[in-house]
């Protein structure tokens, strides 16, 4: 499964709690960016679909290698296309949607300071790339503003009801 959404919406902080849960691996996305991809974002130059291209590919792969064990990744998965890429490794994958305001994102990412590549200058990029994924089956949308105890209890009982979600 997939933790999705805009850079500072939780995908990290909740696909590695979930994924602990859940006695799953845990994949972060941003470590399969290559370092033109970083360099880029570290230069607040947002990525093109062609920069995103072999990034995709790499996570794709990642997926089908872990297997039908269990395994969530952290990846923005911002666009229709991405996500059909991914899912064309892993037919039926599953996607968690955490949706953050603006403001909150910017926050977020700011807040980390230099301990990420990605800067809040970043953010209306993302947000402009977004394509909402309200009408695509197997996906869990949840407000990540809310309590992290709440989303992740969320998460999980959505896990537990659709176990086609993880197989």
């Amino acid at each position: 499964m997939v933790v999705m959404g805009v850079s500072g919406s939780g995908k990290s902080t909740v696909g590695e709690m979930l994924a602990r849960r859940q006695g799953w691996a845990f994949v972060e996305g941003d470590a399969f960016h290559s370092e033109g991809n970083h360099a880029k974002m570290r230069a607040g130059v947002p990525l093109t679909d062609e920069d995103r291209a072999s990034w995709l590919e790499a996570l794709g792969r990642e997926l089908a290698r872990q297997g039908a064990g269990g395994v969530v990744l952290s990846c923005s998965a911002l666009k229709r296309a991405y996500r059909r890429r991914l899912r064309a490794h892993v037919p039926g994958l599953a996607f968690i949607w955490l949706e953050v305001g603006r403001d909150a994102a910017h926050r977020r990412v700011a807040g980390r300071g230099d301990r990420h590549f990605f800067p809040a200058t970043l953010i209306d990029s993302q947000f402009a790339t977004l394509e909402p994924p309200h009408d695509e089956a197997g996906l869990l949308h949840l407000d990540s503003e809310r309590p992290l105890e709440e989303i992740l209890e969320r998460a999980a009982e959505w896990l537990q009801r659709n176990p086609h979600a993880h197989s």
